[in-house]
């Protein structure tokens, strides 16, 4: 039900480890499906800092407005604008078009403190 090769936060964030030291963020399908339908995304400033569990995004659903927090230290250096204009992207693909931001971490062996796909299963109770 979870991509494999994605790592995973309590707090239902996905992580999917790219070229260097860049990731792309994004909500698991899970935390999609119990906002409901998305009808807005606030993303965070290319170029700001973050460290793990800073809020830096927040996804407003016709249900509430949920936090999305850092999964691991380091800088923004990308944001999805395609859901400026498409914010239900992260309902319908949330594992490919609907990510939400990429960052460059500041340590990678922060990487070994996130779950994996059975364990986060787990915590979802899937």
């Amino acid at each position: 039900m979870f991509p494999e090769d994605l790592h995973y936060t309590d707090k239902h964030e996905w992580v999917r480890a790219g070229n260097g030291a860049t990731v792309r963020v994004g909500i698991t399908s899970f935390a999609a499906d119990a906002l409901g339908d998305v009808v807005y995304v606030s993303l965070p400033q290319v170029g700001e800092e973050v460290a793990i569990d800073d809020a830096c995004a927040e996804v407003e659903s016709t249900k509430s407005v949920s936090d999305v927090f850092a999964p691991l230290s380091g800088v923004i250096t990308a944001v999805n604008e395609l859901l400026h204009d498409t914010p239900d992207t992260v309902n319908a693909d949330p594992y490919g078009d609907g990510w939400l931001f990429e960052l460059e971490m500041a340590d990678s062996s922060e990487l070994d403190d996130l779950l994996d796909a059975d364990t986060y299963a787990e915590t979802v109770g899937e």
